[in-house]
């Protein structure tokens, strides 16, 4: 049963990514905006400009959500491959809220860091027993 419900929380995991991919094509707008996202990439926005990171941020948000409903699924059907698929998805989704960080320390869980958090406890969860097994 956890195996099922962990497996349910990746997918739900990976669909909240379309708040950020929804975000980045401007579908809607928050009460509270988080200011300067993506535009203001540390890293994309000085040599792409604003049209080019949204739709590279749009990209990478899909692909974290295909990868988090993939590992979910190939959790739920024992697919073999399972442990590598959760890792891919959960480094992908972190390296990909921080390239479209803008570089400031304030409003931290505004920003996505709450996700990498997450991912680093999806990533203990699914490594420490491959580990610690052998």
């Amino acid at each position: 049963m956890e195996i099922t419900l962990f497996n349910v929380f990746l997918i739900v995991h990976g669909l909240v990514h379309l708040l950020y991919f929804a975000l980045s094509r401007k579908l809607f707008e928050l009460d509270k905006p988080l200011v300067g996202w993506p535009e203001q990439s540390w890293l994309f926005s000085k040599f792409l400009g604003v049209t080019a990171t949204r739709n590279t941020t749009s990209l990478l948000y899909v692909l974290a959500i295909a990868l988090f409903v993939a590992s979910g699924v190939s959790g739920l059907l024992r697919v073999a491959a399972w442990p590598a698929i959760v890792t891919i998805a959960a480094v992908f989704s972190s390296v990909t809220i921080i390239l479209f960080w803008d570089g400031v320390l304030k409003r931290m869980p505004d920003k996505g860091f709450v996700g990498v958090l997450i991912n680093a406890a999806i990533l203990v969860v699914v490594l420490v027993p491959l580990v610690t097994l052998g």
